[in-house]
């Protein structure tokens, strides 16, 4: 199974990568923004899959994903998830 998740974008890069964060943990990555069709800013959400960020995403609906997210790895874990 394939999961993209949704992540902030924390810093623009050259060569069309950026450095986002996975919700509120210490967890960063780095993903190419080539694929998304507007430029994205920073504080931008978008939708990571494999190295690429693929869309956008209103906070909103980011939040609401990553708290489904926690919910599932808590339940499958039963230790609180830290992102």
């Amino acid at each position: 199974m394939c999961l993209a998740i949704p992540a902030r974008i924390e810093e623009l890069q050259e060569a069309g990568m950026a450095r986002v964060r996975v919700g509120n943990s210490n967890t960063f990555l780095t993903a190419s923004i080539m694929l998304l069709p507007e430029p994205p800013k920073v504080g931008d959400y978008v939708i990571v899959h494999a190295g690429f960020a693929l869309h956008t995403l209103p906070p909103q609906e980011a939040e609401e994903s990553l708290a489904a997210l926690r919910e599932f790895a808590e339940a499958a874990y039963e230790t609180p998830a830290n992102f």
